[in-house]
C-alpha cells in the first residue's frame, strides 16, 4: 500500500513539530515547508521529515508543491501578535494571508485535493459569528475566505480547525504558568475572572489526523469549519489554583494588581461545531501533571 504523503507548514512551531512526529508515527511521509531565511537559523535543526525550502515567491511555492506531491497539506504556519504596531502590518499579512494563498494556488495547479487550515477562536470575540479580537484574528479570517474561494472555484476540499488556547510539555511560548514557575515573589495579575479554554497539544494533533481521514474518506464537501474546544472552561483563578496543586508550589498572586487587557476575552467562543470523531482525551489536571513531570526531567537531565 502506498504511503500517504503530508506537506506541513509551521513544522518548526510547537504544535506543528508535534504534528509532524505524530504523522511519522502513524506511517505518513512527512515533508515540511521551511522559509528560506531559516537556513541561517537553528530552528530547522531536528525537524521531523524532509525540509522543502520556500524562497517566498509564488513560483517557488509551485515548484515546491510539484516536488513534494502531497496527498494532504496541513497549514499551521502563522504569525501571532496579540497587539500589532504599524511596522507589523506587512509581516502579518505576508505570513498569515500571502503564504497560504501561494500554497492554495500551487495545490490547484498541481491537483493536490486536500487542505487542512488552522483558524482561531479569536475570530469570535464576545462569541460573535465574526468579530476579530485583533489584527492577527482578522488576517486568519481573511485567509479563511481565501480557502473558501479556492474550494468554490476549484476541485479543492478543505477543513479549517479553529484552535483555542493550547498547552503541553516543552512549550517554548510565553504562558502564564511559566511566569508562575519562574517567579519567586508576588505576581501581579488581573482580577482573574476571565475564562480560558485549554486543549492539550496531543489532543490537537489527534484532531488534524481525524480531519485528514475525513478528507481522504470523501466525507468533506466544500469547506468545513470546526472548533477544537475542551468543553470545560476554567477561570484564570482556577487555573492558578490547579497549577499550585499539581506542582506543590506556594504562589503569591496579587489579584487585581493589574487591569484586564484591552478587549480581554472573558468567555471563550462556544458556538463552534465539533469535529466528528474527535474529542479531547487529556483533562487539564492530567495534562498539567504530565507537563510538570516533563519539566522536572528536563531540569534534572545533564
Amino acid at each position: 500500500m502506498r504511503l500517504k504523503r503530508a506537506l506541513v507548514t509551521g513544522a518548526t512551531g510547537f504544535i506543528g513539530s508535534r504534528l509532524c512526529r505524530k504523522l511519522q508515527e502513524t506511517g505518513w511521509i512527512v515533508q515540511c515547508v521551511v522559509r528560506d531565511k531559516s537556513r541561517d537559523g537553528g530552528s530547522v535543526v531536528g525537524i521531523p521529515g524532509v525540509a522543502f525550502w520556500h524562497d517566498g515567491t509564488t513560483a517557488g511555492m509551485a515548484r515546491l508543491v510539484a516536488d513534494a506531491r502531497p496527498d494532504v497539506v496541513f497549514h499551521l504556519a502563522s504569525l501571532y501578535l496579540a497587539m500589532h504596531r504599524q511596522g507589523d502590518v506587512e509581516t502579518l499579512c505576508r505570513s498569515n494571508i500571502l503564504l497560504g494563498t501561494q500554497l492554495l494556488d500551487a495545490m490547484t495547479a498541481h491537483r493536490v485535493p486536500y487542505f487542512i487550515n488552522t483558524g482561531t477562536g479569536f475570530q469570535h470575540y464576545r462569541n460573535a459569528d465574526y468579530n476579530p479580537l485583533n489584527l492577527y484574528a482578522a488576517t486568519k479570517q481573511a485567509f479563511q475566505d481565501m480557502v473558501t474561494y479556492y474550494v468554490e472555484a476549484h476541485a479543492l476540499r478543505a477543513v479549517t480547525l479553529k484552535l483555542c488556547d493550547s498547552y503541553g510539555p516543552q512549550d517554548p511560548r510565553p504562558k502564564i504558568w511559566k511566569s508562575l514557575q519562574e517567579t519567586s515573589g508576588p505576581l501581579a495579575m488581573s482580577p482573574g475572572r476571565q475564562k480560558i479554554d485549554l486543549v492539550h497539544v496531543d489532543d490537537i494533533t489527534d484532531a488534524y489526523l481525524v480531519a485528514a481521514k475525513r478528507l481522504m474518506d470523501g466525507k468533506v464537501r466544500g469547506h468545513e469549519i470546526f472548533a477544537l474546544s475542551s468543553g470545560n472552561f476554567v477561570t484564570l483563578r482556577q487555573l492558578v489554583a490547579l497549577y499550585a496543586e499539581v506542582t506543590g508550589k506556594k504562589l503569591s498572586v496579587i489579584w487585581g494588581g493589574r487591569p484586564y487587557r484591552k478587549r480581554e476575552i472573558m468567555t471563550p467562543w462556544r458556538k463552534g461545531r465539533r469535529l466528528p470523531g474527535w474529542r479531547p482525551r487529556i483533562g487539564l489536571k492530567q495534562g498539567f501533571r504530565a507537563m510538570n513531570d516533563s519539566d522536572k526531567r528536563e531540569i534534572s537531565s545533564p
